[in-house]
């Protein structure tokens, strides 16, 4: 019974301790929102329910794609479907214009092919090498 009694008290003493901590200050009660500011624009203001942290970057990133977002990999990867999806139509094509060694005339396809695609390589490493406007 004289354990009970004392864990009583002690239980009483924790709980009498704990009602005398002081309560969390104003600011840590209100709600934080994360903004990114881009070049020199302004961060808003905090008011008294709502506290602002602002994350500034630079000017050339306002119209870019989030990072987690961005495509990454190899060029391979990153290649549109519709791409791929072109490049399924040909298969299993024999004859003129095929590029095939099976049926009549199907080297003649192959000049072309190799024309096509040195011209979209070209197309490509433009592409890549032109800064976007802005």
């Amino acid at each position: 019974m004289t354990r009970l009694i004392t864990a009583l008290s002690a239980t009483a003493a924790i709980a009498a301790g704990a009602a005398a901590l002081p309560a969390p200050a104003q600011a840590q009660s209100a709600n934080p929102s994360e903004i990114i500011v881009y070049g020199n624009d302004p961060c808003p203001r905090s008011t008294d329910d709502q506290v602002v942290i602002c994350s500034r970057r630079p000017e050339t990133e306002r119209y870019r794609l989030p990072e987690t977002y961005r495509p990454s990999g190899t060029r391979q990867q990153k290649e549109a479907w519709a791409t791929k999806a072109r490049a399924l139509e040909t298969v299993g094509d024999t004859g003129t214009n095929s590029c095939s060694p099976v049926g009549p005339g199907g080297f003649t396809g192959c000049l072309t092919q190799v024309i096509k695609q040195a011209g979209d390589e070209r197309r490509e490493q433009t592409e890549e090498t032109t800064a976007p406007e802005q």
